[in-house]
């Protein structure tokens, strides 16, 4: 379709709108599913299954290391998808990061234990790891400007954006059910076959989602960046000459969301299961409570965004993070089931607040030209400083110190350094984003 934006009528470019948020949306949750799904079954099964020559504590370590790998890799996939997304199009490059996050988790299902192959069976585990870890790192940033790029005019994209970053808490939900109903219907096989499943299902959802972003059209900026041929032809390397500053804020502005997600998320299983000695399916029952509720949370956080501005509502929730922390631990420590299920239930709300103005406060941070690159590239280098990292630091600082105030603390520092980092994006909330910044 070459059709103008400014030819399209109200009724049509509403349609365009909806199309283009139900793909995104629908695209992300998958992604998140097959990404979230390696996380939880890190924390119940790997450790056992692919390195069980170790104690409980180092083999769940050594399986976290692993699970790294995929943050690791999401700031290559992000320049690698960056630039396509930027040289191509937002919507070709999303098939390709759909297609291949989708088979790299199905091929999961397949890889032998260490008692059928030995330590070959983690090294198949790195590599598909890594390539999920590429193609959620291009994922993101397009799925995000595919949205934000159809909204029309300039108040209500915070609310359009943060439909994307919806795809997190359902892809967790969904992550988290089907490994929940594996569970309950393996039983005692969970450990021995019912954990590939999960990962079975991701080729059913990825053939949904490729239906829905194949009837997806450009979006109206790209076109006419094309029609004024105004294409880099290499965008990344562009982005990181004339705006690096935007890039590294963003990234840091990320570490109390970024972190406190996967600690909440993913390390709560491992220390539920071992220092809690709480059942995996009660773990698993409240992180998907809590995914619900972020069900709600993330797009009226983008919503009050668009009235009071993206970063006051932003540093609203990493202050809130700062402090939950301390919250969180002292309630888990106290053994009683009912209060921890209660303190799960409520430990992704400073995410979600912080989640729901994010996407367009990053995006909205780059030039048109360069947005996909910029935007994913800061949004993903935050995975190696925060996501990645922070199950392997809860674990090790629990280990020593036998305790999860420790924990808390870190997560204290890291919203100081992303309150600091914050400060210096600039608010956008109500400018327009069509012209490009730096020729403005």
């Amino acid at each position: 379709m070459t059709t103008a934006i400014a030819e399209l009528s109200e009724t049509e470019h509403k349609r365009m709108l909806r199309r283009a948020i139900i793909a995104s949306t629908v695209g992300t949750s998958i992604e998140w599913y097959d990404f979230f799904l390696y996380g939880i079954i890190t924390g119940l099964v790997f450790g056992k299954l692919y390195f069980p020559s170790s104690e409980p504590l180092i083999g769940t370590l050594q399986a976290f290391t692993v699970y790294a790998v995929g943050f690791i890799a999401r700031p290559i996939g992000a320049a690698i998808f960056g630039h396509y997304g930027d040289r191509i199009g937002r919507r070709r490059t999303l098939i390709v990061t759909l297609l291949l996050m989708g088979l790299s988790t199905a091929a999961v299902a397949i890889v032998p234990t260490y008692e059928q192959i030995g330590i070959w069976g983690a090294v198949l585990l790195t590599v598909l790891r890594f390539l999920q870890g590429v193609g959620v790192g291009g994922d993101w940033g397009g799925s995000v400007v595919l949205a934000m790029e159809w909204a029309k005019g300039d108040k209500h994209r915070g609310f359009i954006a943060s439909w994307p970053q919806f795809g997190v808490p359902m892809g967790l939900f969904l992550a988290n059910s089907v490994v929940l109903a594996t569970s309950a219907w393996a039983g005692d096989e969970f450990l021995t076959w019912g954990w590939r499943i999960p990962f079975f299902v991701s080729l059913v959802l990825l053939a949904i989602g490729l239906y829905v972003r194949l009837g997806v059209v450009e979006t109206p900026v790209f076109r006419k960046l094309q029609e004024e041929n105004k294409i880099e032809k290499a965008p990344i390397l562009e982005v990181i000459k004339r705006q690096p500053k935007e890039i590294i804020v963003s990234a840091f502005a990320r570490l109390a969301e970024n972190a406190g997600f996967y600690i909440f998320t993913a390390f709560i299983l491992a220390y539920g299961t071992q220092y809690l000695h709480m059942s995996r399916d009660f773990l698993l029952q409240g992180v998907l409570a809590a995914s619900v509720l972020a069900f709600f949370l993330i797009p009226l956080s983008g919503w009050l965004s668009d009235r009071i501005g993206r970063k006051k509502v932003y540093i609203a929730g990493i202050i809130l993070t700062g402090v939950f922390g301390f919250i969180y631990f002292a309630v888990l420590e106290t053994g009683t089931p009912a209060m921890i299920f209660g303190v799960i239930f409520l430990s992704l709300i400073p995410h979600n607040i912080m989640y729901g103005p994010q996407a367009a406060l990053i995006a909205e941070s780059f030039t048109g030209r360069l947005r996909y690159s910029g935007a994913s590239l800061g949004y993903q280098l935050a995975s190696i400083i925060a996501g990645g990292p922070a199950p392997i630091i809860a674990t090790a600082l629990v280990d020593k110190y036998k305790s999860g105030t420790p924990v808390a603390i870190y997560l204290l520092f890291c919203a100081i350094f992303s309150l600091i980092a914050t400060m210096f994006l600039k608010d956008r909330t109500n400018m327009s984003i069509s012209k490009e910044y730096d020729e403005a």
